[in-house]
């Protein structure tokens, strides 16, 4: 037992570091439905959009000598403004004429993975479709002496952490305090009622869309600082798994994600230690099966009250 808990302390390392990254993209997907009622399939792209700007600016950047800490801040500034654009022409073009106009929900579901479908030839068309080296910009870690054995935490994990921790902490604050996360919050109770009591609903959704194009942004470049490689293919994987982590958490909750993404992380980097590579997948979205026959709100959801 002695001899197996450094390596268990690695993996738990490693998959917390991979399910806040999950997290980061989930929150999306559980805002969007949370308010409207809908699943966004682009958001996964729009996390591949954030890698490849950060991956352009950082070496933009780094060629110039700027100092390394700069160079992050700035790419995820810059990734983050970009995705946002983004993110609004995404509720502009699929969602807002389609839901101004009363479609069926099947409607802006196919026109979502039409645009995930364009997103992705868009960004292979301009950049071909092979993988793309991510400079490692912090190297080293801390490594912690465990019965003889050592546990190492790479600088890359400990920033995907703190980023994510701070991320999540502003974004509570800003739903719980703020004036237009409240309204966020009117909205996904009930969006017509909000409407009537003078919240201006189009907004709300469309700042909806961007958060959650900001968060996907930072996971796009923390994904890539720590695998190392991005591809234009990326988004449609790393986006199932997400929008995975939010039916686990439940759909429509924010903590429900965060938990659900970190949850998966771990599930995900534990299978892939314990079973052959190719079986990763299929413990991840079995997992997705047993908590919904168990609990098919998920982990921290509620169910639909019906208003009469």
């Amino acid at each position: 037992m002695n001899s197996y808990l450094p390596h268990f302390i690695q993996q738990l390392i490693n998959g917390f570091s991979l399910g806040a990254i999950y997290a980061l993209i989930a929150i999306g997907y559980t805002m969007v439905y949370g308010i409207i009622g809908m699943i966004n399939f682009a958001h996964g792209e729009i996390y591949m959009i954030g890698a490849f700007v950060s991956l352009l600016v950082i070496t933009l950047l780094a060629s110039i000598g700027l100092p390394i800490w700069l160079v992050i801040v700035l790419a995820l500034l810059i990734s983050a403004a970009v995705t946002a654009l983004y993110g609004m022409a995404v509720e502009r073009v699929a969602y807002r004429p389609l839901r101004l106009k009363g479609a069926p929900r099947l409607v802006p579901l196919i026109t979502a993975i039409g645009m995930s479908i364009f997103l992705t030839n868009y960004v292979q068309l301009g950049h071909g479709a092979r993988d793309f080296s991510f400079p490692q910009l912090i190297p080293g870690g801390i490594n912690f002496g465990i019965y003889g054995d050592t546990v190492r935490l790479s600088y890359t994990r400990l920033l995907v952490l703190v980023t994510t921790l701070v991320m999540m902490t502003a974004l509570s604050l800003f739903i719980r305090k703020s004036r237009t996360g409240k309204a966020c919050r009117a909205c996904s109770q009930d969006i017509q009622m909000a409407g009537l009591l003078g919240i201006d609903t189009n907004k709300i959704v469309t700042i909806t869309f961007i958060i959650g194009a900001i968060l996907a942004a930072v996971g796009g470049l923390l994904i890539g600082l720590v695998i190392g490689k991005i591809n234009p293919y990326m988004g449609f994987i790393a986006g199932m798994k997400a929008f995975t982590a939010a039916v686990i958490g439940g759909i429509g909750s924010v903590p429900g994600a965060m938990l659900g993404g970190l949850l998966l992380g771990l599930v995900e980097t534990f299978a892939a230690d314990l079973l052959p590579g190719e079986y990763k997948d299929m413990v991840t979205f079995s997992l997705l099966m047993f908590i919904l026959l168990v609990r098919p709100t998920g982990l921290l959801g509620k169910p639909d009250i019906d208003k009469v």
